[in-house]
């Protein structure tokens, strides 16, 4: 299956899972009076567009009207978000790394070393940092406050006959868990042998950060790849950093309203909130939960 059609059945799950969730309850999920959508994203509180309209600055989206149709960014960034869960999760569009040597002379034509850096959310452990190629070698930096280390993986492989497809198993594909509370990566991608043995059928690699259940290999991806800039990638947020105890405290900035609970997710610091059972609604909101 062509990468294109992958993005594309992505496109629609999100298409999806929006129309079940409108199909499950009448509660409007933004503040009232303030915009619940930009484009084709949904914006429930505590996210907002404008002023007044989002629980602080952390959680405020950047609408870009002048696009058609309009896209939303993480605020101060160039961050594309194309979906906003309640459940503590955003997703997002990121640059995928690409290394990429002329096939006849074999010396390096393109290169590129993205970054992301998250200033209040944290990338998400469901994620998988990948390496796609042939003669690839691709070293990730993770970022946790002020703490860093950094893992990587390798893809040897000298026919496209040995690549195994649906399987990132190393051959033609590599993959590494991301921990958790990471809150930026750099990448950093080469060869060991300046693909001379494997440019007929794989003349560049390619690392990048994707949702694991996204992402399923096939050997097209060799080439394919060339032609995609970014791959989805999945952030978590959370209210604060303090755990429910702690917010409960404090009645006034405490974010969990009528017919909802508190929890805490094992991800990061911080906590969320979800409806009582029964009740379905965004639990962030005053009567909120129906």
């Amino acid at each position: 299956m062509g990468f294109h059609v992958m993005l594309v059945q992505f496109t629609l799950a999100l298409v999806l899972s929006s129309t079940s969730t409108a199909n499950r309850t009448t509660t409007v999920l933004a503040k009232p009076g303030c915009p619940d959508r930009c484009g084709n994203v949904s914006i429930p509180y505590p996210f907002g567009t404008t002023k007044g309209c989002y629980l602080n600055e952390q959680f405020l989206i950047t609408c870009n009207s002048s696009s058609t149709p309009p896209k939303a960014f993480l605020t101060g960034t160039t961050i594309d978000v194309t979906g906003i869960s309640l459940q503590g999760q955003l997703q997002i569009w990121q640059f995928i790394a690409h290394d990429c040597y002329d096939q006849r002379d074999h010396v390096r034509v393109y290169n590129n070393e993205p970054w992301l850096t998250l200033a209040k959310f944290t990338i998400s452990d469901t994620n998988k940092f990948t390496a796609v190629g042939c003669d690839t070698y691709a070293i990730v930096k993770f970022y946790q406050g002020y703490e860093n280390y950094t893992t990587g993986c390798m893809s040897i492989c000298n026919s496209i006959d040995n690549v195994d497809n649906g399987s990132c198993s190393g051959v033609g594909c590599c993959q590494t868990p991301i921990p958790k509370g990471v809150r930026a990566i750099e990448m950093d991608l080469s060869s060991y042998y300046n693909y001379t043995m494997v440019s007929d059928f794989n003349p560049c690699s390619f690392a990048f950060v994707i949702k694991e259940s996204e992402f399923n290999f096939t050997s097209n991806y060799l080439r394919e790849l060339q032609n995609v800039q970014k791959l989805p990638l999945v952030v978590d947020w959370t209210i604060g950093n303090e755990t429910c105890e702690m917010a409960q405290m404090n009645f006034t900035s405490y974010a969990c309203k009528n017919n909802s609970n508190c929890y805490e997710p094992n991800t990061t610091s911080g906590y969320l909130c979800h409806c009582l059972d029964g009740y379905d609604g965004n639990p962030y909101l005053t009567n909120g939960c129906q």
